[in-house]
């Protein structure tokens, strides 16, 4: 400040002072500043809006339409194709009461003299005044959560599955996630700087499992006497095999390969069929078992060679599954303890 404008307000000042004590001394002064300070003084302003005159209840109003009825208007959110409405009322909070008072604060802090010097001159305030708006963050984030529970897919695992008797493959399927954190700050800026739409970010969320993952199994079909052995969803090799007779048919069901027998002794399970045999027969050219044993938890099942190569391809044996000899020893040194294997009749 100059001294030029010093002295011209200080004169100004004695001369506003002056004409209070021709006006009829302090006491008209205290009277007429008391009025006057139910005003808001002229240089008070809201958004470019001014206020200096207005009463309290009209600043208020002022205050409301101004700056919090803008931002009313509901905010479309979007989210992978869901859509909200998001009502501005529900989650911001405008302290409207120390806007008002912030309105009235240059009538409080400055003295009766300056009051009555800048009424007297015409002088604004020259003072803004921002009404402090914030947004419920704990019920915005309430809100969020519930649009999640709609938009939130969970990831689907590749599955083998026997279904009625048939083999079924579960295609796995991609999910989504909202993310949560960032759309209650996307939506939080939208509610406070007008915004009527806004797109929320939704992240992928990958399977355990795929079709890649499933690894081996087999299917071991009755009526074509066939096994499979499977490499995820595509069929890896077929052989030819024997299954089990009339009443004494292959269990059909989902079973795993339980241990895997090098040169396997056969021992007698003591069924009828095998009354006149003897108690164990060696590895060697006479064992039933031939070279590979596969054992099945199905309670005495296993899949493995036979010197009797012409029953292949029938129904021939007492429930186990009869294969080639190469054809074993081949699928002994592919498969792992724990393969699955799904018996069905076609």
């Amino acid at each position: 400040m100059t001294a030029k404008t010093i002295l011209f307000r200080t004169a100004g000042l004695l001369a506003a002072l002056g004409m209070l004590a021709a006006s009829g001394g302090l006491a008209w002064a205290a009277a007429e500043d008391y009025n006057a300070r139910d005003m808001a003084p002229r240089g008070v302003t809201v958004s470019g809006v001014e206020l200096g005159g207005l009463s309290p209840a009209d600043v208020r109003k002022t205050v409301e339409s101004t700056v919090i009825e803008p931002l009313l208007t509901p905010v479309k959110v979007a989210a992978d194709g869901s859509t909200f409405e998001v009502d501005p009322s529900d989650f911001l909070h405008a302290d409207v009461d120390q806007a008002v008072a912030d309105a009235f604060e240059p009538n409080h802090t400055s003295t009766i003299a300056h009051r009555i010097y800048r009424r007297l001159l015409d002088e604004p305030v020259n003072v803004t005044i921002e009404p402090r708006i914030v947004v419920d963050e704990h019920a915005l984030q309430s809100r969020v959560a519930g649009m999640a529970v709609a938009v939130d897919q969970a990831a689907v695992d590749a599955t083998v599955t026997l279904e009625d008797g048939v083999v079924v493959i579960g295609p796995s399927a991609e999910g989504r996630s909202l993310d949560q954190t960032a759309s209650i700050d996307i939506i939080a800026e939208a509610l406070l700087s007008e915004e009527t739409g806004v797109e929320l970010p939704v992240d992928p969320v990958a399977p355990e499992i795929t079709e890649q993952d499933l690894g081996q199994w087999m299917v071991i079909r009755r009526s074509s006497r066939t096994l499979e052995l499977w490499e995820g969803i595509e069929i890896d090799r077929t052989y030819r095999v024997a299954v089990g007779a009339p009443g004494y048919e292959t269990p059909r069901g989902e079973w795993e390969i339980t241990l895997k027998r090098y040169l396997p002794t056969w021992g007698n399970p003591g069924s009828a069929w095998a009354v006149n045999m003897p108690a164990t027969i060696p590895p060697g050219p006479g064992n039933p078992l031939g070279t590979r044993a596969l054992n099945l938890n199905a309670p005495g099942i296993r899949i493995h060679g036979t010197p009797a190569v012409d029953s292949i391809g029938t129904a021939a044996s007492h429930g186990c599954v009869r294969m080639v000899q190469a054809d074993v020893e081949e699928l002994y040194d592919i498969v792992d303890v724990g393969t699955p294997v799904f018996v069905v009749e076609r």
